[in-house]
């Protein structure tokens, strides 16, 4: 007889927070090329009178999206500390985004591990950004990590 391998339920709190991280990126893709005169919290509610969003996502994607509003300065100081030969102002929209909410999760969300943070920046990575860009978010934010510990 062949052993079947069982997987385990994914929780749908993960689940909730992943599609979160991927509607924050929306948000922050709206706001970087539209609008940065604004916060990303005034470009959510501007989204969320337009577009349906799962009221189970929406207290994740206001919690990023209102850190970033908070800790955007500090976020892209670190990140700048730790491009190499790369200004953040010099990255696509996606990448930026994506290590943006990442570095977020790593810096400020202490009920977020690190591996965790670093996973779901590189899966959106791959589902949203270019063909090297889940090799260069993991780096990015491999080199971010230590820096917080």
């Amino acid at each position: 007889m062949k052993s079947v391998e069982l997987k385990r339920p994914v929780k749908a709190s993960r689940i909730n927070r992943t599609r979160a991280r991927a509607w924050a990126l929306l948000v922050h893709y709206q706001w970087d090329v539209v609008n940065r005169d604004g916060n990303l919290s005034d470009m959510f509610k501007e989204i969320l009178s337009t577009r349906k969003v799962s009221v189970a996502r929406v207290s994740y994607i206001n919690r990023i999206v209102s850190g970033l509003d908070t800790h955007g300065k500090l976020i892209d100081d670190s990140l700048n500390t730790v491009l190499k030969n790369w200004r953040l102002d010099r990255l696509s929209v996606i990448d930026r985004g994506v290590l943006r909410i990442a570095a977020l999760e790593i810096l400020y969300f202490n009920d977020i591990p690190y591996k965790v943070a670093i996973l779901e920046g590189v899966r959106l990575a791959e589902l949203y950004g270019g063909i090297e860009s889940p090799k260069f978010v993991n780096g990015v934010l491999d080199a971010l990590v230590p820096r917080v510990k």
